[in-house]
């Protein structure tokens, strides 16, 4: 809601035209929001009341060193499954069973970021809650992963580009995704797959560059 609203100040009437599709958008997260609690709840009784997962709230029991290599961890991590299972969900029969809910919306709006079929919902819910059974972190990095996992989302789909021209076509940018990225791939469907870094796109060839906007809104 906040980046919806963030639109309409820095781009007065770019989602004119779009509010049935973006009620479309808004009821399809709710589900996935649903979804995504189920795992997340699983991870906060584990972890309070068991014992189960690596999350530690004690600074001193990791080096400090370890606090920002474990958030690049597990933004590595879930960027390596991210760009799998999305080019898994491009297959013809995958595509038209669930990721053909989240290509509906043409163009993306910021509400788009979770309007996911609940087949593809429930293989975005499991990556973090994997994570945290097998990777330490300590419970504020963890919420810098979920609050970065949650403004890049959001932000690729936004439909305008919120980074300045040097960083996105600059050395950073070739290397971090941002919404002119990602807009090539609503423009494209088969290229752009990854979620934070471009490095599976580059190494498996499928990088395409940024979407057409760029020029006009960065």
């Amino acid at each position: 809601g906040g980046f919806a609203g963030a639109t309409g100040r820095r781009q007065p009437g770019l989602y004119r035209g779009q509010g049935r599709q973006i009620g479309r958008e808004i009821g399809w997260s709710l589900a996935s929001a649903a979804i995504y609690g189920i795992p997340a709840g699983i991870v906060a009784w584990g972890w309070q009341a068991r014992g189960w997962t690596r999350i530690y709230e004690d600074i001193g029991s990791y080096p400090l060193w370890y606090l920002p290599m474990s958030v690049l961890l597990y933004l590595a991590a879930h960027d390596t499954w991210f760009y799998w299972t999305h080019r898994w969900m491009h297959a013809p029969r995958l595509f038209r069973i669930a990721h053909a809910v989240h290509h509906a919306s043409r163009p993306p709006t910021a509400w788009a970021a979770m309007s996911f079929h609940p087949w593809e919902a429930l293989t975005g819910a499991v990556v973090i809650p994997a994570l945290v059974f097998l990777i330490p972190i300590h419970v504020g990095a963890l919420g810098v992963v979920l609050s970065i996992m949650t403004i890049m989302g959001v932000s690729n789909h936004m439909g305008w580009e919120m980074f300045p021209r040097w960083m996105v076509r600059g050395p950073i940018g070739r290397w971090l995704i941002t919404a002119s990225h990602h807009q090539r791939h609503h423009e494209q469907y088969r290229c752009n797959y990854g979620l934070y870094f471009r490095v599976w796109d580059r190494l498996c060839g499928t990088d395409r560059g940024l979407g057409d906007f760029r020029e006009k809104q960065v």
